[in-house]
């Protein structure tokens, strides 16, 4: 058996711990630079409104309907999440973390009884305990734990956790599940499928194999097969290394000089070099992106990557940075303001498997790998961009936090009081 956790509206929920007066109400959080909306309670999606929607959109609801906005707090999500995670890796056999608000359980092994009891458990302690509102489907294989959580949080009855398990309940779930929500069909799958008569999970089961295989490939046959209760996708238990790592931003105003925009960009570099680096891994290869305000009207709008192509494999965040700044300059057009610009590295291999050119000499290698750790320990021992790059200046990237609850839980400056 497996099992899934999957954290109620988190952001949102996360706001209310500390706020109990957000309770009931419509709450939305909002991505970076209050861009667009993220997570919605149950009150705001009751209102219409729509993941993605942008905060310009929000403002007849916050008048006529209450709705309240908050600004994204990562450093408040994270630890909240770390705790929910802390809390499944005590009191389940084993974990795979899915994303920031969702994990699986390994249950293989585990009784019915004894999985029963450790949902039902689950569900009650982490709310307690650390105030998030969880549901738990639990099932033979991942896919259909995916459908079990659905289930828990559309009937109320259920209280926060769904078991199914026998032939009987399962056959139930899947005749009045559409096959647009089953894990891994994506938008173009669900209308291939839909226009050959499968609407459900249970007309996409009653597909033979071959048909499947055909039409879906070798993904499409293990989630057909997951359906049916056999186990095809496994737990990974450790998070697997990046095949690409991305680190982009959007910013509270259109930037109309290439200044400002290389020094974004040497920064997103020099994210995306550190992150490749705590994964052990080198590159070879980077995609610089530029982007105007698509919500801009009567502007001319102009969106433009470049592939970047290094000698070798590297982590060098100043090669990585020097040569993105120079991709910069070959895409930048005067008389645009831009709204997002990022840096993709890909072709990631792991170091250990690197074979370095043979007219690298080793002890440059040394020095700059040597360089490396030491940026890595300083900005570790003394915070995020302690020491950076003379192209990403000292002046952080302004952003738009207008509507930010306090880091209460990894801030002393905003530590909860307590008067007795």
């Amino acid at each position: 058996m497996f099992g899934l956790i999957d954290c109620n509206n988190f952001y949102v929920s996360c706001e209310r711990i500390f706020n109990p007066s957000l309770n009931g109400k419509p709450v939305v959080v909002l991505s970076n630079n209050d861009g667009c909306v993220i997570s919605r309670s149950e009150e705001a999606k009751s209102l219409g409104i729509k993941m993605g929607e942008p905060f310009f959109k929000l403002t007849s609801y916050i008048k006529k309907s209450g709705l309240i906005c908050y600004s994204s707090n990562f450093p408040l999500y994270g630890d909240i999440s770390a705790r929910v995670m802390d809390t499944l890796r005590r009191e389940t056999p084993g974990i795979e973390i899915y994303s920031i608000d969702e994990a699986f359980m390994d249950l293989r092994g585990v009784c019915e009884k004894d999985a029963r009891l450790l949902g039902k458990s689950l569900v009650s302690k982490i709310r307690k305990e650390i105030g998030v509102p969880i549901s738990i489907g639990i099932s033979k294989t991942k896919t259909l734990a995916k459908i079990a959580t659905k289930m828990s949080k559309k009937y109320p009855a259920t209280m926060g956790f769904c078991f199914i398990i026998r032939e009987e309940q399962i056959a139930k779930v899947l005749s009045g599940f559409p096959v647009e929500d089953i894990w891994g069909v994506g938008r173009a799958y669900s209308k291939m499928l839909n226009q050959s008569g499968v609407d459900t999970a249970a007309d996409f089961l009653k597909k033979s194999d071959k048909w499947v295989r055909q039409k879906m490939g070798v993904t499409g046959l293990k989630c057909w097969r997951e359906l049916g209760g056999t186990p095809c996708i496994s737990l990974e238990e450790s998070v697997p290394d990046k095949k690409q790592i991305c680190t982009s931003r959007s910013f509270s105003y259109d930037i109309f000089d290439i200044e400002e925009i290389l020094k974004a960009i040497a920064t997103f570099s020099s994210y995306s070099a550190e992150k490749l680096r705590r994964q052990n891994g080198v590159c070879r290869e980077a995609i610089v992106f530029l982007l105007t305000n698509p919500f801009r009207e009567g502007a001319e709008h102009h969106n433009q990557s470049v592939l970047v192509t290094f000698s070798d494999y590297t982590d060098n965040t100043l090669k990585i940075a020097s040569n993105a700044c120079y991709a910069v300059r070959e895409i930048f057009r005067e008389g645009y303001g831009y709204k997002k610009c990022g840096v993709i590295l890909s072709s990631i291999i792991s170091k250990s498997e690197n074979i370095p050119s043979l007219f690298t000499p080793h002890e440059e290698l040394f020095r700059e790998s040597a360089l490396m750790n030491v940026l890595d320990e300083i900005n570790e021992k003394y915070g995020k961009s302690s020491i950076v790059t003379a192209a990403a200046g000292v002046e952080r990237i302004r952003a738009n936090q207008n509507l930010l609850s306090k880091r209460y839980t990894t801030s002393w400056d905003d530590i909860i009081q307590v008067i007795v």
